[in-house]
């Protein structure tokens, strides 16, 4: 079999991009005209069949220099905390770390965010009403009665700080200001202020009925030369 012949173009090029016939002599040359001729003097056109759809959208012409970040979607699904099987309603925990290391606390329940809800109480050991995560305490065996003390309306945004929005001061006043802010350290609600004292008062009643147990609550915990702390018993 012969070989093909290699395709050459009806126009060649004298020099490149100038043909060696004109726009004219190749209409006629491919016959074009006939094909003219056939469809009543216009070329055939095909039907389209597929529609171009128009993005509803416009991509912008010119793209940032800079990255842009995006959001990234958390997926996640919350699960709630499993609170250890040691710690249940009444148990005094001891706090590992924080402001109140070592010191003895009251656990009341379990708040939706996971933290644990404990009070001192105030009035014996000096820890008020706070959050605690559940990692950084030590349950200990001995358990106080507080069946019948409501603490419903505690919850995670009841402890939320609300920020308010500070108005400009004058010169004197901005001085003034400042003095009366370290002097006073801030202003504590009233409303948990009664709440503080309501729970104290029910978790005291419920101390005093246990012998020692006060002394035990107001006392830190700390450990001394020789004392092994995985052989120890809480």
């Amino acid at each position: 079999m012969a070989p093909k012949a290699p395709r050459t173009s009806r126009n060649p090029d004298l020099i490149p991009g100038v043909g060696k016939f004109s726009r004219s002599k190749m209409y006629h040359k491919k016959g074009l005209w006939a094909i003219k001729a056939k469809n009543g003097g216009a070329f055939p056109q095909h039907q389209k069949t597929a529609v171009a759809t128009i993005p509803a959208v416009k991509p912008p012409k010119f793209y940032p220099a800079d990255d842009v970040k995006k959001p990234i979607v958390n997926k996640r699904k919350h699960n709630p905390t499993k609170l250890r099987s040691s710690i249940t309603p009444g148990t005094v925990l001891i706090i590992l770390a924080g402001r109140f290391k070592g010191k003895r606390v009251v656990f009341l329940k379990q708040l939706p965010s996971g933290l644990l809800l404990v009070n001192g109480p105030f009035k014996i050991n000096g820890v008020p009403l706070r959050r605690v995560n559940q990692s950084y305490v030590i349950a200990t065996s001995t358990k106080i009665d507080v069946a019948g003390i409501e603490v419903d309306k505690f919850d995670d945004k009841y402890f939320t700080k609300k920020v308010e929005k500070k108005k400009k001061k004058d010169e004197g006043e901005f001085f003034e200001g400042e003095k009366d802010d370290k002097k006073n350290g801030g202003e504590f609600p009233q409303e948990k202020k009664d709440d503080q004292k309501v729970v104290d008062a029910f978790l005291t009643k419920a101390i005093d009925a246990v012998p020692e147990l006060k002394a035990y609550l107001s006392a830190r915990f700390s450990l001394k030369a020789g004392m092994k702390p995985h052989e120890l018993l809480f």
